[in-house]
């Protein structure tokens, strides 16, 4: 066999070991949703289109996808149920939540559910391709990570399990969505030093943009509620001005 044969029979193999990402959209308004499939098979993604509530449950529960992009108004169910019902099964696909309501009580109720992020209609088709591509990205680096890095990280009273992402603050549970855990375990790695919101979006969220600041201060203040619920007494997130976020521990009492 020649040097170019040798060669593609190696391009084909790798091709053949990588397979494609498969991707599952959520819209019941179709000439949007053939839209958006089409776009994002332009990344070589394996992409589905299913335009109900009821069916978009079966699916996301019952099979593997790398990344699902679901409308929050569904015929049947809606997508905060969906949502709901997928995170207590502690399936953390990657969710992009779209939403026509531009109001801050709908996108701070869908993160706090277990959406990653969303995005509100009418939206740009490469901001969505950038930021699936992100959510794509940092699971897989999460997925990675988590066969080579300390499966838990302890720090004063805090506990973290990667691998049942479970979480305590003096014994009790803390109750996370999946993209607090990540943000929790990213503070609790480097206590005492201070991040950006730009450095956490890149960290945390696997990419860095401006303009995306109000998904880092979402997910903060919930995060930082959810601390102070369980210990009152104590400031874990601190706000450092001009510069960002900083998280200081706290002893076992």
């Amino acid at each position: 066999m020649n040097s170019t044969a040798l060669s593609n029979t190696r391009l084909q193999s790798e091709s053949m070991a990588v397979s494609p990402n498969k991707i599952l959209v959520v819209e019941d308004e179709r000439d949007l949703g053939r839209l958006v499939v089409m776009h994002l098979e332009d990344l070589g993604a394996n992409v589905e289109l299913v335009s109900d509530g009821q069916e978009a449950m079966t699916r996301m529960t019952s099979e593997a996808w790398d990344a699902v992009v679901l409308d929050l108004r569904l015929p049947g169910i809606d997508g905060l149920d969906i949502c709901r019902a997928v995170r207590a099964e502690a399936n953390t696909v990657p969710i992009m939540m779209l939403t026509s309501r531009d109001t801050e009580l709908d996108r701070v109720l869908g993160l706090e559910i277990g959406a990653d992020d969303y995005l509100t209609k009418p939206f740009s088709i490469p901001e969505l391709k950038a930021r699936v591509k992100a959510l794509i990205r940092r699971s897989r680096q999460q997925s990675k990570g988590s066969d080579s890095e300390k499966g838990s990280l302890n720090l004063g009273a805090i506990r973290l399990d990667r691998r049942t992402r479970s979480a305590t603050l003096e014994g009790a549970d803390l109750h996370l969505t999946s993209k607090e855990f990540e943000l929790l375990w990213f503070f609790v790695s480097s206590p005492d030093e201070a991040f950006s919101r730009s450095e956490l979006l890149d960290k945390v969220w696997g990419y860095g943009h401006d303009g995306y600041e109000h998904t880092v201060n979402s997910h903060i203040n919930r995060l930082r509620n959810k601390l102070q619920s369980l210990c009152p007494r104590h400031d874990f997130i601190q706000t450092v001005w001009g510069v960002g976020y900083r998280f200081v521990g706290m002893e076992v009492q």
